[in-house]
């Protein structure tokens, strides 16, 4: 079967809830074509959605070496970071990709769950603020947010 049918096929099993099914049809793929960025791609959806943070680490850590420009796989590569290494590994990750992506909200907002996490509230708000800023979405956010639960419990100072 032709690569683009596979992908294909991929994107709809995904669209449909079926990974292990999508994951099947990556798998088929020949080699050559197996390692694209579009593949990496569906393969970080799928690995994000089951759960699977230390194959996601390797698979969102090169697809941020091939597309640093690429915010979401930073924000990617962080998130299951924290899941299958350290808090601390992953706001590494985030800093770095705060250089590259000054502007996006959902890097600000994680920064400040993960500042919360480590007890620093004035950073914490000073982030999810900047994040609501940006995107004003995220106010619904961060009242839910568990992360950010000492920093609702601590209202601020106005």
């Amino acid at each position: 079967m032709q690569p683009r049918w596979l992908l294909s096929h991929a994107r709809g099993y995904i669209e449909l809830g079926l990974l292990a099914e999508a994951a099947a049809e990556l798998d088929q793929l020949p080699a050559g074509s197996a390692n694209g960025d579009e593949v990496l791609g569906l393969r970080l959806i799928i690995l994000r959605e089951q759960g699977h943070w230390i194959e996601l680490c390797n698979v969102a850590a090169e697809l941020v070496r091939r597309q640093p420009a690429n915010a979401g796989a930073w924000i990617t590569f962080a998130y299951a970071t924290r899941r299958a290494r350290s808090l601390t590994e992953a706001e590494a990750i985030l800093r770095e990709a705060e250089l590259r992506h000054p502007a996006e909200a959902t890097i600000q907002f994680n920064l400040g769950c993960y500042a919360c996490q480590r007890g620093d509230l004035a950073e914490a708000r000073a982030r999810v603020d900047a994040a609501i800023a940006l995107e004003p979405l995220f106010r619904a956010a961060a009242e839910t947010d568990p992360d950010l639960a000492p920093l609702r419990d601590r209202p601020s100072v106005s």
